[in-house]
């Protein structure tokens, strides 16, 4: 009963700091709020046995890549962001897009019996992650990482003051 609730608890936790973020209007608070949402996920990795991977989603993702996003916001110097009025179109196929898959998460739930307390860790030990990582899928992992080093320079591009 008590992991349910906790499980429960940092579920709405992380659905509250998805809304905050979508939310702000200025990209550091924006950043602060995801960074909220995965602290919230590490601990619900953490309830459900999967130590590694919960490690992982703080030192990597709350860590590493959220210090490279505010770095990006930072250099672009973002202020705070305007407000359009909205696009009736985005509200017209929006809305029915999201009950449509509310309704699709909820017929799942159902079905697999609230899936919950069925979940389990991920199989394997910290080494055999990292086998897999680095061996099996070191291609895949190393194309994330040019990539990630592309829009660094692309920021650093867009940011540059033409002299």
């Amino acid at each position: 009963m008590l992991h349910l609730t906790l499980f429960s608890l940092f579920g709405l936790i992380c659905v509250a700091g998805a809304i905050n973020l979508l939310a702000q209007r200025h990209p550091i608070n924006s950043a602060l709020s995801l960074i909220v949402v995965m602290g919230s996920l590490a601990a619900e990795y953490m309830l459900l046995g999967a130590e590694f991977v919960a490690v992982v989603q703080v030192i990597i993702y709350a860590g590493a890549i959220m210090v490279l996003f505010v770095f990006v916001i930072m250099l672009l110097n973002a202020g705070e962001e305007e407000r359009s009025p909205g696009s009736r179109i985005a509200l017209l196929l929006g809305v029915p897009g999201l009950l449509v898959l509310m309704g699709t998460v909820a017929w799942v739930l159902i079905r697999q019996n609230l899936g919950l307390v069925s979940a389990g860790a991920l199989p394997g030990t910290p080494p055999a992650i990292g086998r897999l990582l680095f061996r099996d899928f070191l291609l895949p992992f190393e194309i994330t990482s040019v990539l990630i080093l592309i829009a660094i320079m692309g920021a650093v591009v867009l940011a540059r003051k033409e002299h």
